[in-house]
């Protein structure tokens, strides 16, 4: 289970250094892309960010899910239902708030779904660093 939370800790980072990206470059880069070009923009951005996060959130998802059931001997369980808790709260936004924007947004620019996206993404950015923090709390317990 060690290396199980090795790879948790591993994808939790590389997500949380993804959506800091997101949140403070590419997500209020939307707004300067022009009417033109922008559906055109975003299909691109849509197919493209599908590839660079869909398996680390899966591996998220399941690692987190593996340590919630069995934690490794050093860890509360309920450190590592917390864990999971969060990426389920992580799930839920994207499912439910971010990607029904990006719906209206893929439709072409919308300031106001523009504006939401920005703003409801906060909510994603803070559990993901929570998670890093988590992650890291929990390797720290496992050191000698």
């Amino acid at each position: 289970m060690k290396l199980v939370l090795i790879l948790n800790m591993l994808v939790t980072f590389y997500m949380t250094g993804i959506i800091w990206f997101v949140q403070i470059v590419h997500y209020p880069l939307f707004g300067k892309v022009g009417e033109a070009c922008y559906r055109d923009y975003h299909t691109h951005h849509a197919r493209l960010t599908g590839w660079v996060v869909a398996v680390p959130m899966l591996l998220e998802l399941g690692t987190a899910g593996l340590l919630a059931a069995n934690p490794p001997i050093g860890i509360s369980s309920i450190q590592a239902v917390i864990g999971l808790v969060l990426v389920i709260l992580l799930w839920v936004s994207t499912a439910f708030v971010q990607v029904p924007r990006h719906g209206i947004l893929g439709n072409g620019y919308d300031a106001d779904a523009h504006r939401t996206l920005v703003i409801s993404n906060w909510f994603r950015t803070i559990l993901w660093t929570l998670r890093s923090c988590l992650v890291c709390f929990m390797l720290w317990q496992l050191l000698p």
